[in-house]
């Protein structure tokens, strides 16, 4: 493969060796004739499909690639992936996390995992001061999102990872916002990355998938391992393979969600009627400099505050037309919700609407924007 991710996301998945098919074939059996030797098989061999798939396979290979990671699993949801993280952990483990991830996470931690003995400290990652004095000798992993969802806020990956390190504990970014395409957490110094395949990775509003990936085999990453053959949370073969479809165009499709986002930032602004517009790469932005230097693009997702409170924030999302008011973000169609009516405990503040730019017409977006607003 090459350093070149358009190049990668269309030539990660290798020429089918039997047909020559350019586009591999579905495998959805569930399992395969192998020698009977009486000896242990490999992990290589294709026995089972919980343990090993060809469209799975390929998938993880080709976000291995993409994210410049050595090993990878896909998974039934971004939920799964972070779930099966910690059922790696140990009773008696200490978590350090942003205290601004998506909620269900947050639900995770709190209801299922601190009955079992794992503690988590949730901190600011953008203050590395409070990021060192949450660490301590049983702290195993550190993990946030970078920009989180939905208040758009950045962490530095670099710094946090150092500090992390001299810990001994692992590194978790959740890189579903900006995607390979506009960031790479493993090059970064992060450990683990983890996706939410549903989003911009598949891209046509069709998978639910997840995806964790290692930067490098270890203990850790063989305990994940472990859990996921023998539990048996693995990605379908189908999901598989219209994931593999949206990567093809990856690349394209995360520039024009960036490009059109920019632009509907910018207009709204300076808007008498929007308190705060969020988007990393919009200079209004107060982590503007970490986000050019983190960020190749600043994806397709922007939080914005609207003037009078809830009750003005979804009046606008029922003036619109365009945007169609739905949960979720990366795909085709522009989405927008009002972010707390559907977190449990929400922080999120009341007038805050979530908006996922799709591929329209970014004129026609502003237009729509525009006509709501007044």
């Amino acid at each position: 493969m090459t350093n070149q991710t358009e190049t990668n996301s269309v030539h990660s998945t290798p020429i089918d060796p039997t047909t020559g098919a350019i586009v591999p074939p579905l495998v959805f059996t569930t399992t395969f004739e192998y020698e009977a030797t009486g000896q242990p098989h490999g992990d290589d061999e294709y026995i089972y499909t919980r343990n090993r798939n060809p469209n799975r396979l390929a998938l993880e290979k080709t976000i291995a690639t993409l994210e410049h990671g050595v090993l990878a699993h896909a998974v039934p949801s971004g939920s799964s992936a972070m779930m099966t993280i910690f059922q790696a952990l140990r009773p008696g483990d200490h978590i350090v996390s942003s205290d601004d991830m998506y909620f269900g996470i947050r639900v995770q931690l709190n209801e299922f995992f601190a009955p079992w003995g794992i503690e988590t400290t949730f901190v600011d990652m953008s203050d590395l001061e409070a990021v060192k004095g949450a660490m301590r000798p049983e702290t195993k992993l550190v993990i946030f999102e970078s920009p989180t969802n939905p208040m758009i806020r950045l962490a530095d990956i670099q710094a946090i990872a150092d500090i992390a390190h001299e810990h001994d504990a692992l590194v978790l970014v959740d890189n579903t916002v900006a995607t390979p395409i506009a960031q790479n957490p493993l090059k970064l110094g992060a450990d683990i990355s983890v996706i939410s395949l549903t989003k911009y990775i598949a891209g046509h509003h069709d998978v639910l998938g997840g995806v964790i990936i290692f930067k490098e085999q270890n203990e850790f990453a063989d305990r994940v391992t472990r859990l996921v053959k023998i539990g048996g949370a693995v990605l379908s073969p189908m999901m598989c393979w219209l994931t593999l479809r949206g990567i093809q165009t990856l690349s394209y499709r995360v520039r024009a969600h960036s490009d059109n986002a920019l632009k509907v930032a910018s207009a709204l602004a300076d808007h008498p009627k929007i308190e705060r517009v969020l988007y990393p790469h919009h200079p209004s932005h107060p982590q503007y400099d970490l986000a050019c230097r983190q960020m190749r693009v600043g994806s397709g997702l922007m939080s914005i505050q609207v003037v009078g409170g809830r009750e003005e924030a979804v009046g606008l999302v029922q003036r619109l037309k365009l945007f169609t008011s739905a949960t979720s973000f990366g795909g085709t169609h522009s989405l927008i919700e009002q972010r707390e009516s559907i977190e449990e405990n929400s922080t999120t503040p009341p007038n805050l609407l979530r908006v996922s730019i799709g591929l329209e017409n970014p004129d026609d977006l502003i237009a729509d924007m525009e006509q709501a607003l007044s």
